[in-house]
């Protein structure tokens, strides 16, 4: 017999295989992002989903696109 019970509640072994870690080559991963909710209708949630897709990316990514050139990062980083 062994310690461990199979079924519903049971942990998986080895976590790190498949934990999914950030891709860290692009600015929109980086490892310490903050999440924004909006309030959108229907409407502006559908035209956002279809822009995404006619452009071949992500609602997430179009907005912080759409941030970025409405909000430029003019705050220089201290050295």
């Amino acid at each position: 017999m062994t310690d461990t019970v199979t079924g519903f509640a049971t942990r998986p072994g080895a976590a790190e295989r498949w934990i999914r870690r950030p891709v860290l080559d692009t600015p929109a991963a980086t490892p310490f992002s903050a999440r924004l909710t909006i309030d959108v209708t229907p409407a502006m949630r559908q035209r956002l989903k279809l822009a995404a897709v006619t452009r071949g990316t992500t609602v997430a990514d179009l907005m912080r696109a759409l941030i970025d050139a409405q909000f430029p990062d003019t705050v220089k980083e201290p050295i």
